[in-house]
This record gives C-alpha cells, sequence and structure tokens, in this order.
C-alpha cells in the first residue's frame, strides 16, 4: 500500500471493500460489529460486514504513515467499531441504535432515521411536527430523553408525513434526522481547499500541538489516535456546553481523551474568543466537528485564520458536509449512517449497523487524513463528514453479492485499556493559556 496524500484515501478504502468476503466476514464476526447488528431477539448479521475491511485498511494507513513519522500506532481498526457498545453495555435492538438514541421510523414515502438524545431535541418536536407532541422528556442522564410510549406515538404521526418534508424542516431546526440513502457518494472522499506545501515537513509528532474543538466520538478518536502518535492534544470545550460524552461513561471519555490537556472557554464573551483564537493559532492541527456557520460566527473559522496567516492542517468534520444547503444540519453516528445507506436489512426490515458506525469509520479516516496530509507536507482544510464516509463504504457493500452466513463465531464487542482518567473540564486552562 502507498500513501501519497488524503485523497488517495478513497482509492484504498474501495479496494479493500472488494476484499475476500470469507475474510470480510470473519473480520466483522471478530471485531464485536456483528454482535451489535440485527433484532433484539434474532440472529447477528452479517450484511454489513464488508465495513470492516473498509476499518482494517485505513488502521494500516494510520500505521504505516505514523511509521514514518517516528512513532507507530497500531490499532485493530475493526474491533473500533464496538468500543463504546463494550465501555456501555450496549446491545443491539435491530431497528433500535444500539445507545436506543436513534430510531428508524417509517413515513408516508420511505424511511428516516431520528436521533433524540438531548432534551433540546426533545423541546423542537412540537416546531418539527407543526402540532402540539406534548412529551415531557426523563432527564435521568443516563436515559434517552424520551421513553418507548412516547416514540410510539411520534411514531404513528411520522407514518403520515413524507419523508422529504421532515428532513427539510429537521434541517432548519436543528434535529438530528436523515433519510435513508441521501447521501452521495463524493470522489475524492476528503475535500481540500486553500492547499499548499509546508514550509517544513512533519518529520515526527513530537513538538506538534493539535487543537480538537470537536466532540461525541469521531473527531475524538481521530484526536486519540495522533496522540498516540506523539502529538500534544488540547482539547478545548464550552464552559457551557462540554463535550456531551462526559455524561456517557466514563471509560470511554478516559479512552478518547486520556493525556490530553482541557482547556475550558467561555465562548460568550471577548475574552473567551480571544483566548480560542490564539488557540488556533499556536496549533500544528485544528480538529472541529462544529457547523461552518458556527466558528464563522464566532470570528474562528478556518477562512478566519487563513486570512490572518495561520498556515495547518484543519480537519473539519460535519454530518451531511460543508455546502450551503448542509450548513444547517446536524447529525450523530447513527442518523449520519442510515443517510449514508449503511444499514444492515433483515427479510426487508432496515436495521442499524453496528454502534454508530458513521463515528468510528470517519473518527478513523480523519487519523488517516491528518497523517497523510502532514507527511505530504500540505496544509489546508481537509472535510470528511458522516454521511458521505458512509455512503462510500455501502456503495462498496453493494457492488458485491451479500455475504452469506457461514458459521463463524460471533465475539462480543471489545475495547482498548484507557491508558488513564481523562482530565476533568477545564483542569488545564489556566497552565495552557499561559503558556501562549
Amino acid at each position: 500500500m502507498t500513501v501519497t496524500a488524503p485523497w488517495t484515501l478513497t482509492t484504498i478504502i474501495d479496494a479493500a471493500l472488494d476484499g475476500d468476503p470469507q475474510h470480510a466476514l470473519d473480520r466483522w464476526a471478530l471485531s464485536g460489529a456483528m454482535h451489535l447488528t440485527g433484532a433484539a431477539d434474532g440472529p447477528p448479521l452479517a450484511g454489513s460486514a464488508r465495513a470492516a475491511l473498509a476499518m482494517d485498511a485505513l488502521a494500516q494507513v494510520v500505521e504505516q504513515v505514523s511509521a514514518q513519522l517516528g512513532t507507530t500506532v497500531s490499532v485493530d481498526g475493526a474491533a473500533l467499531l464496538g468500543e463504546r457498545a463494550a465501555l456501555a453495555g450496549f446491545s443491539r435492538q435491530g431497528s433500535i441504535s444500539c445507545g436506543g438514541g436513534s430510531r428508524l421510523l417509517t413515513t408516508a414515502d420511505d424511511v428516516i432515521a431520528l436521533s433524540l438524545t438531548r432534551h433540546s431535541d426533545v423541546e423542537l418536536l412540537d416546531a418539527w411536527l407543526d402540532e402540539a407532541f406534548n412529551i415531557d422528556p426523563r432527564h435521568d442522564e443516563q436515559a434517552t430523553p424520551i421513553d418507548p410510549v412516547a416514540w410510539a406515538s411520534l411514531a404513528a404521526l411520522v407514518r403520515q408525513r413524507p419523508s422529504r418534508a421532515l428532513v427539510d424542516r429537521a434541517a432548519l431546526l436543528g434535529l438530528p434526522c436523515a433519510r435513508l440513502g441521501e447521501a452521495s457518494v463524493q470522489t475524492p472522499l476528503v475535500s481540500v481547499a486553500s492547499l499548499e506545501q509546508s514550509v517544513r515537513a512533519a518529520r515526527s509528532f513530537d513538538g506538534l500541538t493539535v487543537v480538537d474543538l470537536s466532540s461525541l466520538w469521531a473527531g475524538p478518536l481521530c484526536a486519540n489516535l495522533l496522540s498516540l502518535a506523539g502529538a500534544r492534544v488540547v482539547k478545548v470545550e464550552s464552559t457551557s456546553r462540554p463535550d456531551g460524552t462526559r455524561l456517557g461513561p466514563s471509560d470511554f471519555f478516559d479512552l478518547l481523551h486520556a493525556g490530553h490537556r482541557s482547556v475550558a472557554l467561555d465562548f460568550a464573551t471577548d475574552l473567551g474568543l480571544q483566548w480560542l483564537r490564539r488557540l488556533l493559532a499556536s496549533a500544528d492541527v485544528v480538529i472541529e466537528s462544529s457547523r461552518p456557520r458556527a466558528l464563522h460566527a464566532l470570528g474562528a473559522s478556518f477562512d478566519h485564520m487563513r486570512t490572518d496567516g495561520w498556515r495547518g492542517v484543519w480537519l473539519s468534520i460535519t454530518a451531511h458536509g460543508r455546502e450551503e444547503e448542509n450548513h444547517m444540519r446536524v447529525g450523530f453516528g447513527d442518523d449520519s449512517a442510515v443517510a449514508g445507506g449503511l444499514l444492515a436489512d433483515h427479510h426487508g426490515a432496515p436495521m442499524f449497523c453496528a454502534d454508530a458506525v458513521a463515528d468510528p469509520l470517519t473518527g478513523l479516516l480523519g487519523a488517516a487524513t491528518v497523517m497523510t496530509a502532514l507527511h505530504a507536507r500540505t496544509n489546508g482544510l481537509h472535510a470528511i463528514s458522516l454521511a458521505r464516509t458512509a455512503a462510500q463504504v455501502a456503495a462498496g457493500i453493494r457492488r458485491h453479492p451479500a455475504i452469506d452466513l457461514a458459521p463463524v463465531t460471533v465475539a462480543q464487542p471489545r475495547a482498548r485499556t484507557p491508558a488513564s482518567r481523562a482530565a476533568a473540564l477545564g483542569a488545564d486552562t489556566d497552565e495552557v493559556l499561559s503558556a501562549l
């Protein structure tokens, strides 16, 4: 395998997806992803098994390029698919996501995936449906905001509406919702802008600073792998809206953030925004997963930093892309995977594929993107999206006949052991800012 630049990753993924079907099935079963795919009372499903080959190929890129940059990072690519489930105790639930926050709903003409993982999402339902839904969200931080009875009532209302209208209105409101297979395959998978040759080669990750503005899974996984390669990672969070993963299983947050410095800033103040821009100016790599308009409104977007002379690698991770029509859209790993058409099918019934599969796929793609950009000595904006990553993998899977379920040992999902406890919110703010 030869990796010369981020845009070659599309070819690498496609080649991997054409691999031997028995090997794909073995890797899918061993990774734990197969255990997480299918109905709760049914067998684990093998239909998306080739996704494991894409994960293995990206992990091989990370290993190869990180070795050339000084510190080899070796991870079991396919096993990354099951890490959150292993630490949170999730299991397969068919048309309900492993984490319980997303569901596949039948509309008047199609299937959509709707995610209700935040109380703010539930508060948008009246406006989304244009009628009173009258649901009091549950306030248990470890539970999804609405119960099964409320989901059933919601499903009955959605069944009467056309899918496109539901998705378009959700986009305007910032509600995570996607129509099955709506995302297009983009070639190359990594979009680049303002690309320039760096003045100096990155011979090692030692001494490189990564400022991580992302949250949840994809961006933090990318930052985690860069940290293992030797980079200094500074995680920046809003004091009013910290990373929601802090409310989940602590082992998962620790796994992704061990060894990272934690900075908390108040983005509603001029001082907080000044410090944010100074942090970005100090970075060799920036990872962010915001809607494009969010950082633009703060005066801390890639374009702002570029105008001020910053010349690093900027990784933008979105749910559906940075184009104008997608500026308002939000999405999570489960609903974005459905947008890409990456899901399972059991006798005609669509089911979620693994656990938020678009997240680990995109996080690993992000790490490979940053590493290859550094190795190729190119800076600029590198944009990837959850839905399009899922669409690329789903398209590769569709090129081949369905994999027959042969006798195979289906392993439980597993996770790496966290290196240490992650820093508390803002624990390193004073130290990091004083060094700028």
